[in-house]
């Protein structure tokens, strides 16, 4: 399966909001997929208890789980992806267990200097963990709760290509997230009429996201053909597969073993007297210390 992770340091930039929506947006094509709450205040399985009231016949259901955070690195089987919710003011070993596991990280941030400069710190310690330095765990950044009316959008783009953070995507502010979010509903569950314009906004990061989330790979560990396995090998010479029948039955076949040679006695060893001990008189307890040096 495929790990997402929300990550921001600071409260209310809309990590839980950007959650929900792709976990319903995975789910209403058809995908299995869990969402996982590491916050402690569990925003995301009260929207899944509210959600699970809805006649939702085009979604697929999505998994909740309330992750401890000591065991944050194991997602449960069974499902395809993985959206993980996670708490604000993620730094140090958390975050490095988070980026250990995650194949995506995706970074909510609003138009203000003091969210700028949170996720700038944020990028900043992630670059400097192996997955995302090598690139095998990738970072983007989304803008939340842009006004279109302003350069939001603009100011936003031109600091994330200065970290050289790539900038998939913008999410308006409007009350529709809000009406969603309180009903277990997303944008992606409205009809086309009333969400057209919103659900407009995710087609670049869905774009950004499909084909990451299809070359993910996990390793085969058993019944994988395009490993060849060598012969099994008697003396210096490849054995041909009847030797190796015969052999492998040879191992498992009773033998009728007719005599046993006893084995010849050990020699006996005689004890190496010790030496008399040497009595130092006074100068005996300075001994050692000198001997040490």
């Amino acid at each position: 399966m495929s790990v997402i992770a929300v990550v921001n340091r600071k409260g209310g930039s809309g990590k839980s909001t950007l959650a929900t929506h792709l976990a319903a947006h995975f789910a209403n094509s058809g995908v299995p997929v869990m969402l996982g709450d590491v916050d402690r205040q569990q925003s995301t399985q009260s929207w899944l208890r509210s959600r699970s009231l809805r006649d939702l016949p085009g979604s697929a259901p999505i998994v909740g789980w309330a992750v401890d955070p000591k065991r944050v690195l194991r997602p449960p089987a069974g499902v395809r992806h993985v959206v993980l919710d996670t708490p604000g003011g993620l730094r140090g070993f958390d975050l490095a267990r988070v980026v250990a596991f995650a194949d995506v990280i995706l970074m909510p941030v609003c138009n203000s200097i003091f969210d700028r400069e949170s996720a700038a710190d944020c990028f900043a310690e992630m670059m400097a963990l192996p997955r995302v330095a090598s690139g095998r765990c990738k970072v983007a950044a989304i803008g939340m709760r842009l006004d279109a009316r302003t350069r939001a959008a603009d100011v936003l783009e031109t600091w994330a290509r200065g970290l050289k953070l790539p900038f998939v995507g913008v999410l308006r502010e409007a009350q529709v997230y809000v009406r969603c979010v309180e009903q277990g509903l997303t944008v992606f569950d409205l009809p086309d009429a009333q969400a057209q314009a919103d659900v407009a906004q995710w087609k670049p990061i869905v774009a950004w996201l499909d084909p990451i989330l299809r070359t993910v790979r996990r390793p085969e560990l058993r019944g994988n053909p395009s490993v060849e396995r060598p012969a099994p090998v008697i003396g210096e010479q490849a054995a041909s597969p009847a030797v190796i029948d015969e052999a492998a039955a040879m191992a498992v076949a009773p033998v009728a073993i007719e005599a046993v040679t006893p084995l010849a006695p050990r020699p006996t060893i005689e004890p190496v007297p010790r030496a008399a001990p040497v009595r130092l008189g006074w100068f005996g307890w300075l001994a050692p210390r000198f001997l040490h040096r």
